[in-house]
């Protein structure tokens, strides 16, 4: 890196062509392997909801805007493989920071969240980390199934397209993060989403507490944690 680092915006980043080359390719790949749209919709959504997070909860507006950042790339190491795709964004988005002039001390950051935004390996240890996990987490919607035949469904498929909304509220006064899901359980049982998703609701209890927070969700106006 060249002269002064720069304070690289989450513009910058949403307008970078090698980021969006490797999210499309990700998303691509995902939607030959069967999975939920990974696209520009989710990653737009991600930035959106994690600097949202740390602004709501008193955070500086610095770390609120790298969570973005980190947000927007969280899933880019998918164009590489779905396995271990955390630790191939981070290796990705290095290069892509370093070349826009970002210092090394936030790359490090954004590195470490990408890295670690999965349940399967994935320790939240800063709050940019654990903004992107509960972004990412808060993203289920019907909207994401690519499959549309009800006949074909998997689970995952299933709890998806059931989702008819979910919402993540932050509520400053108390530090409560509220998954709110809305489940048409015509379509899936209560219980299916919980045999999927259990270890992301998981790692999301860790990563509210890394944020000095406490984690709640709530399906059909129902308060299940």
């Amino acid at each position: 890196m060249k002269g002064t680092p720069e304070l690289v915006m989450l513009d910058d980043v949403q307008a970078d062509p090698g980021v969006l080359a490797y999210i499309r390719m990700g998303n691509d790949y995902l939607g030959a392997l069967g999975y939920t749209e990974h696209g520009l919709r989710h990653a737009n959504l991600v930035a959106h909801i994690a600097g949202n997070i740390l602004r709501r909860l008193g955070y500086d507006e610095r770390s609120a805007e790298v969570a973005s950042i980190a947000g927007f790339m969280h899933d880019i190491g998918n164009c590489i493989s779905r396995e271990f795709h955390g630790v191939s964004a981070a290796l990705l988005a290095r290069s892509i920071l370093i070349d826009l002039g970002m210092d090394f001390s936030e790359v490090a950051v954004v590195m470490n969240a990408l890295g670690n935004h999965e349940e399967e390996i994935g320790v939240p240890a800063t709050v940019v980390g654990a903004a992107v996990i509960m972004a990412d987490k808060a993203d289920v919607h019907h909207t994401r199934v690519r499959n549309t035949d009800p006949a074909d469904f998997d689970i995952h498929d299933r709890v998806n397209y059931a989702a008819k909304r979910s919402f993540l509220r932050v509520d400053e006064e108390t530090r409560t993060l509220t998954l709110e899901i809305d489940i048409d359980t015509e379509e899936s049982q209560v219980m299916e989403y919980f045999e999927i998703f259990l270890s992301r609701m998981q790692i999301c209890r860790k990563a509210a507490d890394v944020l000095e927070a406490r984690f709640s969700l709530v399906i059909n106006e129902t308060k299940l944690l």
